[in-house]
């Protein structure tokens, strides 16, 4: 199991709509997220920054390939042409990325 973060801002006047959204997640996608082999998914919002941290642990053998599985389904693009004009990548992203990944530096069970 590998535990991973991740980050990207939210445009602050669309807050309401993304917590609503995610308050009502189509079964579509969480079915989805668990056949990618990601569990303990969470995302959390930090204001007035307008940030969003998400973690989720990945319990497959090749997130590459998951991430692309993820990335080709209809209703995972269907569901994210309706978030991602919500969120605001940082700019310091890598190349490819949407929302930046973190290193992990310190886990305590």
């Amino acid at each position: 199991m590998e535990r991973m973060g991740m980050v990207i801002g939210i445009d602050p006047e669309k807050i309401p709509e993304y917590k609503r959204l995610h308050a009502e997640v189509w079964p579509e996608i969480l079915e989805q997220i668990s056949a990618c082999n990601i569990r303990n998914y969470s995302i959390f919002l930090r204001e007035p920054e307008n940030l969003l941290f998400g973690y989720w642990e990945y319990h497959g053998e090749d997130f590459a390939a998951d991430a692309a599985k993820m990335a080709a389904d209809p209703m995972t693009q269907e569901w994210w042409d309706i978030c991602m004009p919500i969120q605001k990548p940082l700019e310091s992203r890598a190349e490819g990325e949407w929302w930046a990944m973190m290193e992990e530096v310190f886990h305590h069970d």
